[in-house]
C-alpha cells in the first residue's frame, strides 16, 4: 500500500503527540515542553522530552528521536503500515486503497487546448500582407507578450504527446500566483485594502489577490487545466450549460492547510449590494473547510504562542499586522469539535471571541456547549467578548495594540463566562433563582469529560458565588480525631484525608481486601488504584486529579471534606501521615472483627484471627510510642 505524504501528514497533523507518548511514558510538563524518562533505555533522570508544537520526541540520553509514527514503531516493533492504519482510524482517517487516493488528486490536462482569439486594441485581427502598413513595431509587440509562444505550442500537434497529469495542489498554487499578478490591475480591488488599512509587507504576506470580471478568466489562463478547475469547484456550468468561474470581481484571500500548501480560496465582494459578500472554494479532494482555520500556517511561521479564534479573514490579518500573531478564523462555518482541537494541539489555553450582540451571544453559548467535552484537565477557554458595533479589525484601530491587548488579557475564563451567562436572567438573590442556575449549570457540567477535576471544581465555585453552605459547623474535637473511638466515621475521615492528600493511598491499599465493595470508601479506594501511577507529582495537582476522578461522588465527598474539618487536621504534612496510617489500621480492625462474626470456613476464621492479632500488636506499639 502506498501512502501519499499529504495523507501521512494529515494524520499527524490530527494526532497529539503528547497524548500518544502519555499513554506509554509518565510526562511531566516542564516549560514548553513534557519531560519523562526514555523508554528506549534505562536512566533515572529524565532526558526524554515530547515537544507538542513540532509533533516531535527527542531523548539527550540514546539520542532517539521521531513523530507519532516512529515512536509506535520504535516502541512496539511494528512496520510502517501497522502502524499508519492504527493511527489513520484514531484520526477518523480513511487510508488510500490501490492508490486511488493519489488518483483522486490527479486530473487529465488538454494537451491540445482551442485557441481563443482576444480582440483588443493594440492587436488588429485583419490578415497583414505587407509589414509596411504596420503602425506598430512587430518586434516590439512581441516582446510585450507575456509568454510569447504559448499560442503556437498549444496549436501544434506534431509531437503527438500524450494526455499529461496535473496536480491539484500544483494547479492551486498556480492560481494563486495568477490572482497575486492581477491585483496590480485592479485601482478598486488595491482601494479596498488601503482603506482597510493593509501596508504592501501585509498584502505580500498573506499572499491577497483579485479574480478579474471576466466570466471565463480562469479557463483563458489555465486552458490545459479545465478538468482540475472543475474537480475545485472553481468553475461551475449553468443550466443553459455555459461554463463561468465562481469568482468573479472579488479581492481573493488564499487559504493556506497547516502545511502552507494553497488548498482553496475566499473571495470578498467589492460592491457591498452583492450577496452574497464572501465566497468560499467548495469542499474538493483537497479543501475541507470543517478541519481548517485560516491563519493558522501564518500564525505558526510566526511562532505564535497565544491563540485566538475570530470570525473573518479581514480580523485575522489586521491582528497580525498590528502584532498578534496566533488570531484564526472558520472558512464560514460554525466553528466545531475540530477546529477547537487544532488549537489546543497549539496551546492548551485558547481564547474565543464573539460580538456582544444577541447573535454573539447564540455563538458564544453554541462553540461552548461544543467545547466542554473537550476540556480535560490541563486546557483552559476564555470568552473574549466585543463592544458593540466592533469586531476585532475595527477594536485594533480604535483602541491600539496596548490597549487591544489589555482587553483580551481581562477576557474571562470559560467557569466566570458560564457564572455571567447562566445568572443574567434569574434572581440568585431566591432560593428559586438559584436553584434554576444549578439546574442549568448541571445541563452543562454533564457535558465535561467524566474523568477530569473541572466537573466538580466548576460546581463548587457556583455555591461559593451563590452562598452555599454558609451554615452551621459543629466543633471538631481534635483530641478525639486522633482516637481510634472516633464518634463520626472513620471512613468519612479516610475519604477526606484521601481527597486532600491522594499520596497517602498507600497506607489504605490494604483494606480494600477486607472493606465491603458497595460502600462509598470501597468506590473511591478502587478509583485510587486505577489512576494512582498517573497522579500529577504536585500535590494540590494531584487533589483536583482525584476529585475530578471521583466526580461521580461529588456531593457526597463535598459533605464530608465540610464535616471533618480535614484541611485543619492536616495542616502540617507529617500530621496526614500519622492520620493516615491510624485510621487505616483502625478501620482494618473494625474490618476484621466484621468478618470473625461470620468467617466462611474453619480456615478462614484462623485466618481472620492470626491478621487481627498482628495488627492489634501494631496498634498497641503505635499507642505506646
Amino acid at each position: 500500500m502506498a501512502i501519499p505524504q499529504h495523507t501521512i501528514d494529515q494524520i499527524l497533523d490530527r494526532t497529539d503527540i503528547v497524548d500518544l507518548i502519555g499513554q506509554r511514558v509518565k510526562l511531566k510538563k516542564t516549560g514548553r515542553t513534557y519531560s519523562g524518562c526514555c523508554p528506549f533505555h534505562q536512566e533515572k533522570s529524565p532526558s526524554f522530552h515530547v515537544y507538542r508544537d513540532k509533533q516531535y520526541y527527542h531523548c539527550f540520553g540514546c539520542q532517539a528521536n521521531g513523530n507519532a509514527i516512529r515512536f509506535l514503531m520504535d516502541i512496539d516493533n511494528r512496520n510502517f503500515i501497522d502502524v499508519m492504519k492504527d493511527l489513520a482510524s484514531q484520526a477518523g482517517i480513511e487510508l488510500p486503497k490501490d492508490n486511488q487516493d493519489s488518483k483522486r488528486l490527479s486530473y487529465k490536462r488538454d494537451s491540445k487546448p482551442a485557441i481563443t482569439a482576444q480582440k483588443t486594441a493594440d492587436t488588429p485581427l485583419a490578415p497583414i500582407a505587407d509589414s509596411a502598413i504596420l503602425d506598430h513595431d512587430p518586434f516590439e509587440q512581441f516582446q510585450q507578450l507575456d509568454d510569447p509562444f504559448a499560442a503556437f505550442e498549444s496549436y501544434a500537434d506534431f509531437n503527438n504527446e500524450p494526455v499529461q497529469e496535473g496536480n491539484l495542489y500544483d494547479l492551486l498554487e498556480n492560481i494563486a500566483q495568477f490572482y497575486e499578478r492581477q491585483l496590480p490591475h485592479s485601482q478598486t480591488a488595491q482601494q479596498y485594502f488601503k482603506q482597510r488599512g493593509l501596508t504592501a509587507e501585509t498584502i505580500q504576506f498573506w499572499r491577497l489577490g483579485y479574480a478579474p470580471e471576466d466570466w471565463q478568466h480562469l479557463e483563458k489562463a489555465f486552458p490545459q487545466d479545465i478538468e482540475g478547475l472543475k474537480l475545485l469547484g472553481l468553475i461551475r456550468t449553468s443550466d443553459s450549460g455555459r461554463d463561468f468561474d465562481l469568482l468573479r470581481d472579488r479581492v481573493i484571500f488564499p487559504i493556506r492547510d497547516a502545511k502552507g500548501r494553497v488548498v482553496g480560496f475566499g473571495g470578498r465582494a467589492l460592491n457591498d449590494e452583492i450577496k452574497p459578500k464572501y465566497i468560499n472554494s467548495p469542499d474538493s479532494e483537497v479543501f475541507h473547510k470543517n478541519q481548517l482555520l485560516y491563519g493558522l500556517y501564518e500564525g505558526r511561521k510566526l511562532k505564535a504562542q497565544d491563540w485566538l479564534m475570530v470570525e473573518g479573514y479581514m480580523d485575522v490579518i489586521a491582528l497580525q499586522q498590528y502584532g498578534i500573531y496566533g488570531a484564526v478564523a472558520t472558512l464560514g462555518t460554525a466553528s466545531n469539535t475540530e477546529h477547537l482541537n487544532i488549537l489546543f494541539k497549539q496551546n492548551p489555553r485558547i481564547t474565543l471571541a464573539f460580538d456582544g450582540d444577541a447573535a454573539g451571544q447564540k455563538a458564544a453559548r453554541r462553540t461552548l456547549e461544543i467545547a466542554l467535552p473537550l476540556l480535560n484537565d490541563g486546557r483552559e477557554l476564555k470568552f473574549f467578548v466585543l463592544p458593540p458595533d466592533h469586531d476585532p479589525d475595527s477594536l485594533i484601530r480604535r483602541e491600539g495594540l496596548e490597549n487591544f491587548q489589555r482587553l483580551l488579557q481581562q477576557a474571562p475564563l470559560l467557569s466566570d463566562f458560564i457564572f455571567a451567562h447562566l445568572t443574567q436572567n434569574h434572581d440568585i438573590s431566591t432560593p428559586e433563582g438559584k436553584s434554576q442556575v444549578m439546574g442549568e449549570l448541571r445541563e452543562l457540567t454533564d457535558l465535561l469529560p467524566k474523568q477530569g477535576s473541572f466537573r466538580y471544581l466548576l460546581n463548587q465555585a457556583f455555591k461559593e458565588k451563590l452562598g452555599f453552605g454558609k451554615r452551621w459547623i459543629p466543633p471538631v474535637n481534635n483530641d478525639a480525631s486522633l482516637s481510634f473511638n472516633i464518634q463520626t466515621r472513620d471512613e468519612d475521615f479516610a475519604i477526606a484525608l484521601l481527597m486532600q492528600h491522594p499520596f497517602l493511598y498507600i497506607h489504605f491499599e490494604t483494606l480494600r481486601a477486607f472493606i465491603d465493595t458497595e460502600q462509598l470508601l470501597a468506590q473511591i479506594l478502587a478509583i485510587l488504584d486505577t489512576v494512582f501511577d498517573h497522579l500529577p507529582d504536585d500535590q494540590e495537582l494531584a487533589t483536583y486529579y482525584v476529585l475530578g476522578a471521583c466526580s461521580e461522588y461529588s456531593q457526597e465527598i463535598a459533605d464530608i471534606i465540610q464535616r471533618t474539618n480535614i484541611e485543619a487536621l492536616t495542616q502540617a504534612p507529617e500530621m496526614a501521615d500519622k492520620l493516615a496510617s491510624d485510621y487505616s489500621m483502625g478501620l482494618q480492625e473494625k474490618y476484621l472483627r466484621q468478618k470473625l462474626k461470620a468467617p466462611l470456613s474453619l480456615l478462614e476464621s484462623r485466618n481472620l484471627r492470626q491478621q487481627l492479632n498482628e495488627l492489634t500488636k501494631k496498634i498497641s506499639l503505635r499507642l505506646v510510642s
